[in-house]
């Protein structure tokens, strides 16, 4: 029995709300990908630990990612 025969149409489990949070940590984490090495890396742990704090609590995670993401538009480095 092969995965598509157990999961047609995906998990059934999928929650919007984490669905769009995990594609706004995505798209924060291509963001930062083009900046200087040392501002990336400083700037990926904090995306890890906005990842990580996700998984127990999500909507702690958008709001702190929220502020992370216009603290990057404004042009101040994310605390």
């Amino acid at each position: 029995m092969g995965v598509s025969e157990i999961w047609p149409s995906g998990p059934a489990w999928e929650d919007p709300e984490l669905t769009l949070l995990a594609a706004r940590l995505r798209a924060a984490h291509e963001r930062i990908s083009v900046l200087p090495r040392q501002a990336r890396m400083r700037l990926h742990r904090h995306l890890l630990a906005i990842t990580d704090l996700a998984k127990r609590d999500q909507e702690l995670a958008a709001r702190r990612l929220a502020v992370f993401l216009d603290e990057l538009d404004r042009g101040v480095e994310p605390e």
